[in-house]
């Protein structure tokens, strides 16, 4: 098998602000998304919150953080912290 045909899959990436960081090497990140109505096609925000693995515990409270996808590593958490975002 060369290095060509085994591909790793493509990992999704997310953007939002981190509103918790009391845990050890866990963030909480909130992530916004904009959803239109289907009748009334007015616009609003959607959230989620996700819990991601911070290995160096760097990041705080407000910070715009890139988030990637990763194998299970708990019960909740599945995404690890990639980078501060400067936007």
């Amino acid at each position: 098998m060369t290095a060509e045909s085994k591909k790793l899959p493509r990992r999704r990436r997310l953007q939002g602000i981190v509103i918790s960081n009391k845990m050890q090497k866990t963030v909480v990140v909130r992530i916004d998304r904009m959803k239109l109505h289907p009748k009334y096609k007015k616009r609003y925000v959607v959230s989620k919150k996700l819990k991601a693995h911070d290995e160096k515990s760097e990041t705080k409270v407000g910070d715009k953080v890139i988030i990637e996808e990763m194998r299970p590593l708990s019960k909740d958490k599945r995404w690890r912290v990639v980078s501060k975002s400067l936007s």
